[in-house]
């Protein structure tokens, strides 16, 4: 054990982690900015009446008017100074902060990366990544330095491993390895500029199908070793780029990008983006490492522990995870499968009259196509017209009419009609037996 802290607490060149600080502001700055240019910012939290919160958490609510543009401009002035190291600790703990509300507060636009932008906040929060090219040290040059602790690069090369080979791990299922995922996926983009046609080549499929498996199992292991690293950076480049192009996924491919700074020594880092910086050689731990380094040392191993886990959630729950949802977020199944479906609710009132309602007609078309297809918004959307009722004085049953589509299969009921939702619990770590049985199991 001791043999590991004197590895993980060695002073080594900082650039690195002063190289990516700069890219990671400049994305946070894009990411939020970006979110307003786009419109993104408008369609999630202003134009719709309510958001999906992440269930629990029905208080973090969007701002009311326009503030939520307030909210995102100054987020991203926030990323800038994150960038330029101005007060980074304040920046990038407001941004943390921000982000993650902004996260919790809706998830009909669901992705991955959002969820990762909030941990590798986390893990910049921690890290003396101001100590050099950065203002904070122009303010003060008493924190200025050459150097930072190992566990600063091992902590980001061991999360990308974690993203990278549960992405690889899952991709092994029919939906994904027979193709019907991905036909369905790129026939949408068949109307794309010169791509679009070549997009629907059944031989470029495969070869993106196992080659996406390839690339996620292997790339964390040709970067780390030397002989391979330069072809591992170019596959990145291949890898990432096209699915910008292809899939318009936002910062994530250039985050990944970035994060391949970790594998390179730094002193290459250095000569290649921080030329007048003095070279230093790694300082080893003489001294005996202090029982806070040694907790440290433990609350990381923890939380990697927990990282390993999480993606193991969606098979302890009964059924297809594609088709339940159960357990879906936080586990790096990204881009694995389409899935698209229609409801209706059928509220049944105390004097025995029967209403349909259809949730089109109330929600932004994004919010009412995402909710259909999941059952934990559908339950969410039924416990919202349990209360508009309960507000009139007047106690209602709910049933929701539910078909969805997976990978481009036939319609097939979805939730159980006869399972009033309105009386039912949410069970966080239980199956929802409401949910029906995916009628193809084996996809």
């Amino acid at each position: 054990m001791k043999k590991i802290h004197a590895f993980l607490f060695e002073e080594v060149d900082n650039s690195s982690l002063v190289m990516f600080r700069v890219f990671f502001g400049l994305l946070l700055a894009l990411e939020t900015g970006g979110a307003i240019a786009t419109g993104w910012v408008h369609n999630t939290f202003i134009e719709p009446e309510f958001t999906f919160t992440f269930i629990g958490l029905e208080f973090l609510q969007p701002l009311p008017g326009n503030w939520m543009y307030v909210y995102f401009s100054f987020m991203a002035l926030l990323g800038i100074g994150v960038m330029l190291g101005y007060r980074y600790k304040w920046c990038l703990g407001a941004y943390t902060l921000l982000w993650t509300m902004s996260y919790l507060m809706q998830k009909s636009h669901y992705n991955n990366h959002y969820y990762l932008l909030v941990l590798l906040c986390l893990m910049m929060l921690i890290t003396p990544a101001h100590r050099y090219l950065s203002m904070d040290v122009k303010r003060n040059p008493k924190i200025s330095s050459l150097t930072c602790p190992r566990w600063c690069y091992v902590f980001f090369m061991f999360q990308l491993w974690i993203v990278y080979t549960w992405a690889g791990i899952v991709k092994f299922y029919p939906g994904w390895l027979n193709g019907d995922f991905v036909s369905n996926l790129f026939a949408s983009r068949a109307h794309f500029f010169l791509i679009g046609p070549l997009l629907q080549n059944e031989l470029l499929q495969q070869m993106l199908i196992y080659g996406g498996i390839f690339f996620d199992l292997f790339i964390i292991y040709l970067l780390l070793w030397k002989r391979t690293r330069m072809l591992a950076l170019f596959l990145s480049f291949f890898f990432h780029m096209f699915n910008s192009w292809v899939l318009h996924i936002g910062i994530f491919p250039y985050l990944m990008l970035a994060m391949d700074l970790f594998f390179f020594p730094p002193e290459k880092v250095r000569s290649t983006f921080l030329k007048k910086k003095p070279k230093v050689s790694p300082i080893p731990i003489n001294a005996p490492i202090s029982r806070g380094k040694e907790f440290f040392t433990y609350a990381m191993a923890l939380y990697f522990l927990i990282q390993i886990l999480l993606p193991i959630r969606p098979y302890l729950f009964k059924g297809n995870v594609f088709w339940t949802e159960e357990g879906h977020r936080l586990s790096w199944r990204m881009m694995l499968r389409t899935k698209r479906g229609n409801v209706k609710y059928k509220i049944i009132r105390e004097n025995g009259e029967q209403i349909m309602i259809n949730p089109r007609k109330t929600l932004a078309a994004y919010q009412a196509n995402s909710m259909a297809s999941k059952p934990d918004m559908i339950w969410q959307y039924a416990q919202r017209l349990k209360k508009e009722y309960l507000k009139k004085g007047e106690v209602i049953q709910v049933y929701a009419i539910a078909y969805a589509s997976l990978n481009g299969s036939s319609y097939k009921q979805f939730i159980d009609p006869e399972v009033d939702l309105a009386a039912e619990p949410w069970k966080r770590f239980q199956h929802k037996e409401w949910i029906l049985s995916h009628p193809f199991e084996n996809e």
